[in-house]
């Protein structure tokens, strides 16, 4: 199945959850009392969000895009104020439909590439409906 976006959210910015960050590197072997190192607080919109006026969250359904470490149900943080370069993963409205994809940009040639070989890349010509609405910044997913 071709990486589609599922939802569009807008993010929160009023609501913060500043949770502890720790200055130690953790070891995959016996734990340590993490205690003992905690820095401070860590608030995930501030490390995450950039610019908050221009940032949105989109839900993806999918799995073209699985090399680029993005899976079905996985939630991006799209920037719109980025212009977007050669190779950046984007959200892009084309046909009406929006997608996630990797933008190739040569020359006067344009294409969304997936990252997935099972499926083609697109050239963009002229005449499609065709927009580049943000430039996807973070990737989240849940390990189990």
């Amino acid at each position: 199945m071709k990486t589609k976006v599922e939802i569009v959210y807008q993010p929160g910015m009023e609501t913060q959850l500043p949770l502890p960050i720790f200055t130690a590197r953790v070891a995959a072997g016996f734990p340590s009392p993490a205690a003992d190192y905690e820095e401070g607080r860590l608030d995930l919109n501030r490390y995450l969000i950039r610019n908050p006026a221009a940032t949105f969250f989109v839900r993806v359904t999918g799995d073209s895009m699985v090399g680029a470490g993005i899976h079905h149900g996985d939630l991006l943080i799209v920037d719109r104020s980025l212009d977007p370069k050669d190779k950046n993963v984007v959200i892009a409205l084309l046909d009406g439909e929006l997608t996630v994809k990797r933008i190739r940009i040569r020359k006067r040639k344009i294409c969304l590439a997936p990252e997935n070989d099972d499926f083609p890349t697109q050239e963009i010509l002229e005449g499609m409906d065709f927009e580049v609405w943000g430039v996807v910044t973070n990737v989240i997913h849940a390990l189990l």
